[in-house]
């Protein structure tokens, strides 16, 4: 993280151009942001910069939620169910997604670096042109391809950089890389990304609506985009909020026994049964016990239409319970039994499994879900995001 925003905050603050920055820390959340402006102040301590900072908020309060859940401002966003009084008190922290206006408002009191919470992507790159008078459609088509870069080229890339140039009636993208180029279709194509409709992008206060939006090839590595609009709607934002699950312990084992490869669902179902007559004072409510087969249908799981017999397959045990303790038996014992265990026209007397580390049972750490993915309607776009602006002078080392 450091060594990307010094890279960054080198080439803003030398040429003079506002660096705004997203989603700080990951996910936006009040310690993500604050550990990013912990670095930022680092570096600009090492570099002696000078900087107008601005903090942006974007954590709320369970009261805050609770008070727009019972007004009545908060609905179910895709397909999440109702949310309830219990979810929003099991969640440790959540955020609201920021438009453009709480940057605009930190970009006119003059900060020169933006550090902002939970972000819509499209925003970073709107806000300035949008402050100056640039077409609000325009301005967040061009964010939302920008914040992708060269994966909007051909061939594409999300290591490589994007130039966009915006113009009162258009804009046009043009990768940094000479290897890339941007053509009609794969920037068209981009324009398709994260999006549930084609031609409609729903956002804080609006929709971007790309139907008549047009894609003009105006050199062999240059692409002209005009037509994007913005149609303003009752502004709501995003919620996200995440609580806890528990503790995870992982084994990862490989299998290159045809035998058991062909009876896998089978053993599978020997070992919850062996885990679950083991740990009998143990509800099966307080613990999860997951099995993924790489190499047969890891990923899509039971929808996985290709069936044929692989010859080898990576299995994940996966244990996951309220304590690290509960978890690291729970998957110690299923990793355990599934080595030993035996299965019809087994050859060998042991040693199922092969594992490529040891210790084989790996401490994954806390385990967290999506309990809260809402859309709150607001009055006012910029009263939920705080925003804090610091001076930094670089005088004798000091940051005042």
């Amino acid at each position: 993280m450091k060594r990307d925003l010094q890279i960054v905050l080198r080439a803003g603050i030398s040429r003079g151009i506002p660096v705004i920055i997203g989603s700080a820390g990951g996910a936006g959340a009040r310690p993500h942001l604050n550990w990013a402006a912990d670095i930022i102040r680092e570096i600009a301590s090492e570099d002696e910069f000078s900087l107008r900072f601005a903090t942006i908020d974007s954590e709320l309060d369970q009261q805050t939620v609770k008070l727009a859940l019972c007004e009545g401002r908060i609905s179910s966003l895709g397909g999440s169910p109702a949310l309830t009084e219990h979810d929003i008190r099991k969640s440790k922290h959540i955020v609201a997604q920021l438009g453009i206006e709480p940057i605009v408002r930190a970009l006119k009191l003059d900060a020169n670096v933006v550090l902002a919470g939970r972000t819509y992507d499209p925003s970073v790159f709107a806000a300035f042109p949008v402050m100056h008078g640039f077409d609000l459609g325009l301005s967040l088509h061009l964010g939302k391809l920008l914040e992708c870069a060269a994966i909007a080229c051909t061939p594409g890339s999300g290591s490589d950089c994007m130039i966009g140039t915006l113009r009162r009636d258009s804009f046009e993208l043009e990768p940094l890389n000479p290897l890339r180029k941007c053509t009609a279709a794969s920037v068209a194509a981009q324009s398709l990304y994260e999006k549930s409709d084609p031609c409609h992008l729903p956002g804080p206060g609006g929709i971007l609506d790309l139907t008549d939006a047009r894609f003009e090839q105006v050199s062999d590595r240059c692409v002209r985009i005009t037509g994007s609009k913005h149609i303003e709607t009752a502004y709501a934002v995003k919620l996200e909020g995440a609580k806890r699950v528990g503790h995870r312990y992982l084994s990862i084992a490989g299998v290159r026994d045809p035998v058991f490869i062909a009876q896998a669902d089978t053993i599978i179902d020997a070992v919850r049964e062996r885990v679950g007559d083991n740990f009998k004072d143990v509800s099966p409510k307080d613990y999860r016990l997951i099995f993924r087969v790489y190499g047969r249908d890891g990923v899509p799981g039971s929808v996985e239409p290709i069936r044929e017999a692989p010859h080898e397959v990576s299995i994940v045990i996966e244990a996951v319970a309220d304590t690290a303790k509960l978890a690291k038996l729970i998957c110690g014992f299923a990793r355990s039994t599934m080595l030993h265990l035996e299965y019809p026209e087994r050859i060998s007397t042991a040693g199922n499994l092969t594992f490529p580390y040891s210790p084989s049972d790996l401490d994954a750490g806390e385990v967290f879900e999506f309990s809260i993915y809402h859309l709150m309607q607001v009055d006012d776009s910029t009263i939920f995001f705080p925003t804090t602006i610091e001076n930094i002078v670089h005088a004798q080392g000091a940051a005042k």
